[in-house]
């Protein structure tokens, strides 16, 4: 997909739920079902999850390449094992690296990363000692095609943005519920990569101990709300060469609806949803 100059990629984050299934998904799934497969044929990116939890199987990754073979222009994004990024009390191992650069060799090598996420918390706040962190994991990292996501608005002033757009990695702008020292929808440009990444707008769960991890993401995108997204949408890609759009408000297969929404609100084009989607999230078969 174009826009203007800029090639556009937009996926959901993650395939993995067991809720879409009957929802996103057939049920029962077909024999030799593959999520990325399927997922391609509505979409040209998905991020990877589980290379946050755990380091990534190369063998996981080759099938990853296969699955998307039809797509030429399909991308993957992938985030930065937490090792990197939450686990910060004791510095990691070379063996560490070496695991995760290994595993994620594979999409690398075929031209199917289109960006390395280095997702940090809402508690890595901006100072000296987080410059230094930042500044070692590029070190480590650099070679491949860095996003850094942080979340807390201490990042959001001059000298920090500065200081990210000189270690030559690309910004994530985020969409996430506002609270007073959570940044806010954003439309900053590092580099040749724009990232742009959707949590959702659940303020009542966000900051909710007791809430899992699908009710913090449970939200659908008001026609408002994807006025304000397009906006930054497309001034990110007014200054970039390539530009990702990842929903992770994932919950029952919200995402989907919301990259679809995108999509035909940037392009024109409108895909027929999967499944139920377009019935449940009023979207036009």
């Amino acid at each position: 997909m174009q826009v203007g100059n800029t090639q556009l990629h937009v996926g959901p984050a993650g395939w993995s739920y067991d809720d879409w299934e009957g929802i996103v998904y057939p049920k029962p799934k077909p024999r030799g079902f593959r999520p990325p497969t399927f997922l391609s044929e509505y979409f040209n990116a998905i991020e990877v999850n589980s290379t946050f939890y755990r380091p990534p199987n190369p063998g996981y990754c080759e099938r990853w390449v296969r699955d998307v073979a039809a797509r030429p222009d399909f991308l993957y994004t992938a985030k930065l094992w937490q090792r990197f990024t939450h686990e910060r009390e004791e510095h990691w191992m070379r063996k560490e690296v070496d695991l995760f650069r290994d595993g994620i060799t594979p999409l690398a090598e075929a031209d199917k990363l289109g960006a390395l996420l280095v997702q940090f918390p809402w508690s890595f706040r901006y100072n000296r000692g987080s410059e230094q962190h930042l500044q070692e994991v590029v070190d480590e990292f650099g070679d491949l095609p860095l996003v850094v996501e942080v979340r807390h608005k201490g990042w959001i002033q001059d000298r920090a943005l500065q200081f990210i757009e000189s270690l030559g990695v690309g910004f994530c702008n985020i969409d996430q519920p506002a609270f007073r020292n959570n940044i806010p929808l954003t439309s900053y440009a590092f580099g040749p990569t724009g990232y742009l990444r959707l949590h959702g707008r659940n303020a009542e769960a966000w900051f909710d101990k007791e809430a899992g991890r699908d009710e913090r993401y449970n939200y659908l995108y008001s026609d408002r709300e994807l006025d304000e997204i397009q906006a930054a949408l497309e001034e990110i890609a007014d200054r970039v060469e390539r530009m990702f759009v990842i929903a992770n408000n994932h919950y029952r297969g919200q995402a989907v609806a919301t990259g679809l929404q995108l999509i035909h609100r940037v392009t024109g084009e409108a895909l027929e949803p999967p499944g139920q989607v377009g019935e449940l999230y009023g979207l036009q078969r």
